[in-house]
């Protein structure tokens, strides 16, 4: 199995998700950049964390017409898994693979501690080794993580189940006061309606060592392998 991992000018967490698929969940990995044309037989694909072009004009909006994002977006048409982080959720949805964008955090201030998050739907290829209502502690690291979407988008998004991750308290419970960004109904990460793109703003790939605070984003990264399996047929469920 290869994971892509895609750069952008301004990425910062390319390496980190790099250093989790290769050297922790012991994946094959590769580099892919963004003016590449190709995402060079990848299985899997990880739009990474990070300030792309500077965060300029808006979060993701320049990104999105990186040569690469036709490729990526092709992959996910037809299904391929496709994972954003952060930046990367901010592009996903900048390109129209996801609904809705990312406002400035309520707080108007750039926010990095740590969070938890309650995962809410595990038939996707990045939660299906999860556990419904598992409590995960992840990192945030943003100035632009305010999910918004109109009313009967979000409406939408519930009766679909496409709200893969709320914030929530240690003990799993939605309160505002988990809320860190003032994101709708408390959502941290969404997917499509085929359920094979999905994003949070937590990240992940830097809660897959104990010896950094936390090892509960491994199991992101494990439900990619357990979705795809030996042979490459993708199963959620």
């Amino acid at each position: 199995m290869k994971f892509a991992v895609v750069v952008f000018p301004g990425s910062n967490c390319d390496h980190d998700a790099y250093h989790a698929v290769k050297h922790v969940l012991g994946a094959d990995a590769e580099f892919v950049w963004h003016k590449e044309a190709d995402l060079k037989g990848a299985d899997v694909v990880i739009l990474p964390g990070g300030f792309s072009y500077g965060d300029y004009l808006r979060t993701g909006a320049i990104a999105r017409f990186s040569p690469i994002m036709a490729p990526v977006v092709a992959f996910a048409e037809a299904g391929g898994p496709v994972l954003g982080v952060c930046n990367g959720f901010q592009v996903l949805t900048e390109v129209g693979l996801l609904p809705g964008g990312l406002l400035r955090n309520r707080s108007v201030k750039f926010l990095c501690e740590q969070v938890h998050v309650r995962v809410e739907a595990i038939d996707t290829p990045f939660t299906c080794a999860a556990t419904a209502g598992q409590v995960l502690r992840m990192p945030i690291a943003h100035g632009e993580g305010n999910y918004f979407a109109p009313p009967d988008v979000l409406d939408a998004l519930e009766a679909n189940r496409q709200v893969v991750f709320r914030y929530c308290d240690a003990g799993g419970e939605i309160i505002d006061a988990a809320n860190p960004n003032g994101s709708a109904r408390g959502i941290a990460g969404l997917c499509n309606a085929r359920r094979n793109v999905v994003a949070l703003m937590p990240h992940p790939e830097r809660a897959c060592e104990s010896a950094v605070g936390s090892a509960d984003g491994l199991v992101v990264l494990e439900s990619a392998v357990a979705a795809l399996g030996s042979d490459g047929m993708l199963r959620t469920g």
